[in-house]
């Protein structure tokens, strides 16, 4: 019986960094479930294929693609986790607004959540695992030790991914104001499709714990966040 952590919500809740930071801290593995649908977008648009692509198709690429993680699983560390596609660091990559908004598209199909499914699962590995996305504690890991589902407004949302922005060097810091009305509407289209689709839709599982990290900063959440775990890692 290894243990599962699970922490699902939006895009811009914080629930990344809190899975990685809450990894680190109990010395378990961690699955970043986004990054494998980003990596699935990606290898489509490297195809020059698009969500609309036979899903027979996009299952196999789903299954078959060459992804590797390499580094260390602790935000904090010198050389943290890089994310591999055949061979190149796509860390970076993955994180465009372009290849963001492709995986969610995908992550509505049957065939690409089914393809992704074992790859998943793998990742549950001793001593422990915290896995973050949008499904880990209703399908993913329906049977975790303990499930978090955390929040925000769209507007907070939106003001995160603008400096995420900035410190990639896509965004000028000057340009974040014009920038906040159309990620605000990027995330309410994007919550639209993940919280109605047919498959896995987004929502907290029943026995999750909501935490609404709007008004709180990383350290406070993760603080939470470890209070009600610590019980479970003796």
């Amino acid at each position: 019986m290894i243990p599962v952590i699970t922490i699902d919500g939006p895009s811009g809740s914080g629930k990344g960094t809190i899975a990685a930071k809450l990894a680190a801290h109990l010395g378990w593995h961690l699955l970043d479930s986004g990054a494998l649908y980003r990596l699935v977008a990606l290898s489509v648009l490297q195809k020059n294929l698009n969500a609309s692509a036979d899903e027979n198709l996009l299952q196999q690429l789903a299954e078959t693609m060459d992804v590797q993680f390499t580094g260390v699983e602790d935000p904090a560390a010198a050389q943290p986790i890089r994310v591999l596609l055949a061979g190149k660091d796509v860390t970076d990559e993955i994180r465009t607004e372009a290849v963001g908004n492709l995986a969610s598209q995908l992550a509505a199909k049957k065939g690409v959540r089914q393809g992704l499914l074992a790859r998943q699962k793998a990742f549950q590995q001793a001593p422990g695992l915290v896995a973050d996305g949008r499904d880990m504690g209703t399908v993913v890991f329906p049977d975790a030790s303990l499930k978090f589902y955390l929040t925000a407004s769209v507007e907070e949302r939106a003001r995160r991914r603008c400096y995420q922005l900035v410190a990639q060097g896509q965004l000028k810091a000057q340009d974040i104001n014009v920038s906040l009305a159309p990620l605000c509407q990027e995330l309410r289209d994007r919550d639209a499709r993940d919280m109605n689709r047919a498959i896995a839709p987004l929502r907290p599982a029943d026995d999750a714990r909501v935490i609404d990290t709007t008004q709180m900063n990383i350290e406070a959440v993760l603080a939470e966040v470890i209070q009600v775990a610590f019980s479970i890692r003796s």
